[in-house]
């Protein structure tokens, strides 16, 4: 190596501890804290966001300063781990604990892992230590077949993203916490916010068995946010942007949430359409 690049590689490290951090306040109580008076949750949620912004423009800097190298792409990888692995699966264990034990007593237990005395605390994290080896596995493929970092290499994904597996859990989490905040009152029952909490294990655990799929997913910045479009193009794709601004929390999980069934939904339509073309099979003589 004769140098390290040094912006793209802080945009990158800059990902890395926003995972480091996410994951700091996901170990905590879901209470208030003092950054603008937001949940642990929705505070780590809110990170690994800013850390997947450092991520999508990490690689955009490289290219424009004509930097990119192996090491970059390893710490990214890395970086990845972290955030988009690590970091969601605590999220999510964090939430589900909140609810699991009676309440006024979640702020005092610790999140749930493999020395609970229940079956399903104990399958819980595994789908959390699951959903962390396929992210691993993910990146590792990723490295392996990927041939070079131009963007014409980088228009389609096998499996997946990480930070799309990643982000949809957060997204999720960061909704929850928005409607709790906004007068949603927690109930002893099993009303909409603990069903909501204790479904997302399961979220998590499609979403780790999307990443090492097969199924295709399409690059969302070059494919759709580089290329050239005509002017009703662009109106298509303003109008979510305005959405979004006025409802975050919806259109953040509503996107990540279709765009983590684009690929499954793409392949089933490319089946269909094999099928309907397909020849008739001629008749068997007599």
């Amino acid at each position: 190596m004769r140098g390290i690049a040094a912006v793209p590689t802080m945009l990158t490290l800059g990902n890395l501890i926003c995972g480091f951090a996410a994951i700091h306040y996901a170990m905590k109580p879901v209470e208030t804290t003092r950054v603008f008076d937001w949940t642990t949750l929705y505070v780590a949620a809110t990170l690994l966001f800013l850390g997947m912004f450092f991520d999508a423009i990490d690689g955009s800097v490289a290219r424009l300063t004509r930097s990119t190298s192996d090491l970059g792409a390893q710490l990214d990888s890395l970086a990845d781990v972290v955030s988009f692995g690590v970091a969601p699966a605590f999220m999510m264990l964090r939430l589900v604990s909140h609810y699991y034990y009676p309440p006024g007593q979640a702020a005092a237990r610790p999140i749930l892992g493999p020395e609970a005395d229940s079956v399903f605390a104990k399958f819980l994290w595994a789908i959390a230590a699951v959903y962390v080896c396929c992210t691993a596995l993910r990146l590792a493929r990723f490295n392996a077949e990927t041939t070079s970092a131009a963007e014409e290499d980088h228009r389609n994904f096998k499996g997946l993203p990480s930070p799309g597996a990643g982000g949809t859990i957060a997204s999720l989490i960061l909704l929850h916490q928005s409607l709790l905040s906004n007068g949603a009152q927690v109930s002893q029952s099993l009303t909409f916010d603990r069903a909501f909490a204790l479904g997302l294990p399961f979220v998590t655990l499609i979403c780790a068995f999307a990443m090492v799929s097969t199924v295709r997913y399409a690059h969302f910045v070059n494919r759709f946010l580089r290329a050239k479009r005509d002017f009703s193009s662009f109106v298509r794709l303003a109008i979510p942007v305005v959405v979004a601004v006025f409802f975050p929390h919806i259109a953040l999980a509503v996107g990540f949430t279709l765009y983590a069934l684009s690929g499954p939904a793409y392949a089933l339509s490319l089946i269909l359409r094999r099928r309907s073309v397909a020849p008739p099979s001629a008749p068997s003589p007599s």
